[in-house]
């Protein structure tokens, strides 16, 4: 039998997942919540295990709202069907359709991570907006990049805005935290090319050659990269600015340089 309908706005389920849009209810019970059918979609098919799915139809635009509730269920969700009124505590952002879902948050290592022959990874150290970590997160998916190491992150990963912002990418096996040290001494052991961005270094990205194992690293917005990535084995690059700005928005350069690397890398 079908549990009933949730239409109280203060039922426990829906505050118990409306309390994880705050970043120590998230971090307490290692879960996250994820709004959206696309992000709800990824998260389950990067591997994330669902926790429950709480769905609306009033909010459904198309079948594939149904579809993934049937796929959030078959993989182990809890469901339950909300009113709209009760629905709307848990909206998140101006965009609705109807899916809230929750997932356990992983937890990764670089330990975990399995490189390809000749593999291309991004570091990213201090950024301070999960919009933007987010946006970078999406363009290394769509870049097709082999991993993201995220560097002492000064943010949670598992953000609303930062899933939203990622398409969910977020949740891939591929996307890991480390220390800086844990971070340098793994792109060494592993033999790869380290590229920092910095304003002040004298070669242009257009110059190297992707081609070869490397690892793009990229600072945050306000204080870039920290001295670590100052060693002698690290090659600073940078983006050429003809304006009044210093630098580029994190995720804007992130999409530059990736889809150099992917250019360079496609030709034979």
């Amino acid at each position: 039998m079908d549990p009933p309908m949730i239409t109280s706005r203060q039922n426990p389920r829906i505050k118990a997942v409306s309390a994880l849009k705050n970043r120590s209810n998230r971090e307490q019970q290692a879960r996250t919540v994820v709004y959206g059918v696309r992000e709800s979609q990824r998260a389950l098919a990067a591997g994330a295990n669902v926790v429950e799915c709480l769905w609306c139809r009033d909010y459904f635009r198309t079948a594939e709202a149904e579809t993934v509730v049937e796929s959030l269920a078959a993989a182990g969700a809890e469901s339950l069907e909300v009113a709209r009124e009760a629905f709307d505590k848990l909206a998140y952002g101006d965009r609705q359709d109807g899916v809230v879902s929750v997932f356990e948050t992983p937890r990764r290592t670089l330990a975990e991570l399995q490189l390809p022959a000749q593999p291309l990874v991004a570091v990213l150290e201090g950024v301070e907006k999960p919009g933007n970590l987010g946006a970078v997160l999406r363009s290394a998916d769509g870049a097709g990049l082999d991993a993201v190491v995220v560097v002492d992150p000064v943010i949670d990963l598992f953000n609303p805005n930062a899933i939203r912002a990622s398409v969910a990418a977020v949740f891939q096996s591929s996307v890991v935290v480390a220390t800086a040290s844990e971070a340098l001494a793994w792109l060494r052991a592993n033999e790869l090319a380290i590229w920092a961005t910095r304003p002040d270094a004298s070669q242009m990205y257009w110059d190297l050659d992707f081609k070869q194992s490397g690892a793009i690293v990229l600072g945050g917005e306000a204080e870039g990269l920290t001295e670590a990535w100052q060693a002698s084995d690290v090659t600073p690059i940078a983006l050429p600015m003809h304006g009044v700005a210093d630098s580029l928005n994190v995720s804007v350069a992130a999409a530059v340089l990736f889809y150099e690397a992917r250019r360079q890398r496609s030709i034979t």
